[in-house]
């Protein structure tokens, strides 16, 4: 794709400073050298000075800044074209466990041990710059929440939604779930990664220890305190509910970091205490591994800039001939000693800054710019900044500009973009379009579980719509069958008055103030039926809406469902294994 020239990093440019004083002070050094030539004889100077000797020092100095100014040229990245370039990233992959037994819902954390063990989940997701991560929830089975994937939001979504009372096995089964772990990293085909679990307690050290490997070593942060707690089965304070024995004994939750210590060393991984900075994790991750600086080539492509400015070394190349000369080793030394800018730039790039400012315009794009900004909740900002029209669309998506989402998303064939279309329909109340894509997208991907939700939720919505457009229809049917007693009605009317007239005429009197009052009163009548009927419409349309608001925004019952799903179908093939104990928690 041909595009204008332009320069990559034109801040290079700012170099020429230093060049263009250099060669001031050299014109200044040759302007007072030819003075002589004034104050001399022309038959003397060549016995007096070495004219050669000054010519070829011009000629040296010519060709020095020009070469000097090449390299800023070069440097600075002329460029016209944009090259797909494949995309490398670290060989860093970590699948969490998450326990959802019921002892997580004791409190002797506040708020409580679930609500703990997201919120450092959530910190681990926000320190991973790179490498692709995994979520297995497990209790008495263990489920797959999201595989291993480098788009950490959309765990950080599902994971407000997992509790452990939408465990359809009640229990601890940690196996299951390390057994889920080597499948996702088999499917990812990842010879080697981190397994990190997040639990109370672990009742058989062989649950975790058999599957040890030096390759995925298993690392452990203990949540709970060494006394323990209660588990509430239910959130009402005044009448709560607690989990008991059969002698009728509260069970106390406690924490056993010792045997969590002794897991984690046996599965060549370590162990760390729950703590509110981000030392636990960072201690629990920093099991080495084989490969520990291997990359990896992702499945996909990102257009860049293809810096031309190597075409300008072939001027350079007669240049670095004049490296064999006297004192010319020096100028290179020096200008080796100068501090890349992509260096510069590489680093400033790790610095933790908010898009928007001064700096970051200096070090960041405008698609990283846009790309931070949509993921910190400005829409309207990264709908500016983006450049490719599918980001700019899923940015007027959520600023609520459906239509200019839309024209967007028509610009996207795949399945995804099949799929954002539809939920762009159902947004402006195209209910059958959005149908119609939903199930273009159902052909295609037979288990797209969203395409598959939201299609059952318009559906509904799509029978509301033509129930209230019936019952439109028919209220407008009855009020043309009510025409004809009105036209009647009318000409009575007519005849009343013009009888009313006539005894006008015969003889004065006053107004009927009866028939005045009662016609104030249908008139009233009218009008609170009128406005009873707007407020009708108002309070189904926003019905609608926060139904509509509900599709991607509630992940728990999807989660719920699938969990029961996978739990219904292993029991259909009859896996039997992973079935609820004797303790349940």
């Amino acid at each position: 794709m041909v595009e204008t020239l332009h320069f990559i990093r034109p801040y290079w440019f700012l170099a020429l400073l230093p060049i263009l004083a250099l060669a001031w002070f050299w014109f200044r050094r040759t302007r007072s050298g030819s003075a002589w030539h004034s104050a001399i004889s022309k038959e003397l100077l060549p016995v007096l000075l070495d004219i050669e000797e000054t010519r070829s020092g011009q000629w040296l100095r010519s060709l020095m800044l020009a070469a000097l100014t090449l390299a800023v040229v070069g440097l600075a990245g002329p460029t016209w074209e944009k090259l797909p370039q494949n995309v490398e990233q670290k060989n860093d992959a970590l699948v969490v466990l998450l326990d959802l037994s019921l002892s997580m819902w004791a409190e002797d954390i506040k708020p409580s041990r679930i609500v703990r063990a997201r919120q450092k989940i959530t910190d681990i997701l926000r320190q991973r710059e790179e490498g692709m991560t995994a979520l297995v929830a497990y209790a008495g089975d263990a489920h797959a929440v999201v595989p291993l994937t480098d788009d950490v939001a959309t765990i950080e979504n599902l994971l407000g939604a997992l509790d452990p009372g939408m465990m359809p096995v009640l229990g601890s089964n940690p196996s299951h779930g390390l057994e889920i772990a080597k499948e996702l990293f088999s499917n990812a085909n990842m010879t080697e990664g981190r397994i990190l679990m997040i639990t109370d307690g672990i009742d058989k050290i062989s649950a975790v220890s058999g599957h040890r490997n030096r390759a995925f070593p298993i690392s452990i942060i203990g949540i709970g305190t060494y006394d323990g707690g209660t588990i509430p089965l239910d959130s009402n304070a005044e009448s709560r509910r607690y989990l008991m024995t059969q002698e009728g004994n509260q069970v106390i939750a406690l924490l056993d970091e010792r045997r969590l210590a002794d897991v984690a060393n046996l599965s060549y991984g370590k162990y760390s205490k729950l703590s509110l900075s981000d030392a636990d994790f960072k201690v629990a991750l920093s099991t080495p591994l084989p490969t520990e600086d291997s990359s990896i080539e992702v499945e996909r492509e990102f257009d860049t800039w293809f810096d031309q400015g190597h075409w300008l070394a072939v001027f350079l190349l007669p240049l670095c001939l004049l490296g064999f000369r006297r004192g010319a080793l020096v100028m290179l030394a020096f200008a080796f000693t100068v501090p890349s800018f992509d260096a510069v730039a590489e680093t400033t790039a790790n610095r933790q800054t908010t898009p928007g400012t001064l700096w970051d315009k200096l070090w960041w794009r405008d698609d990283q710019r846009a790309h931070q900004a949509l993921t910190a909740g400005e829409p309207e900002k990264a709908a500016i900044l983006f450049e490719d029209p599918q980001w700019r669309a899923v940015a007027r998506y959520r600023t609520g500009d459906w239509t200019d989402a839309l024209r967007g998303f028509n610009q996207d064939s795949t399945t995804t973009g099949a799929y954002n279309r539809a939920n762009t329909q159902a947004r402006l109340g195209n209910y059958q379009q959005a149908l119609d894509l939903y199930a273009q997208v159902l052909s295609a991907a037979a288990d797209h579980e969203d395409a598959a939700f939201n299609k059952a939720l318009v559906e509904r919505l799509l029978q509301q719509q033509q129930q209230q457009q019936a019952e439109a229809q028919q209220d407008s049917t009855e009020n043309q069958q009510d025409q004809p007693s009105n036209e009647s009605e009318q000409s009575q009317s007519e005849d009343q008055q013009q009888q009313s007239d006539q005894q006008s005429n015969e003889s004065p009197s006053q107004p009927n103030e009866d028939q005045r009052q009662s016609e104030q009163e249908r008139d009233g009548k009218d009008e609170d039926q009128q406005r009873q009927e707007m407020v009708n419409r108002d309070e189904k349309q926003e019905a609608l809406e926060q139904w509509l608001r509900r599709v991607p925004d509630e992940p728990g019952g999807l989660l719920r469902r699938k969990f029961q799903h996978e739990t219904k179908q292993r029991l259909r093939n009859g896996d039997y294994e992973h079935r609820q104990g004797d303790k349940i928690w």
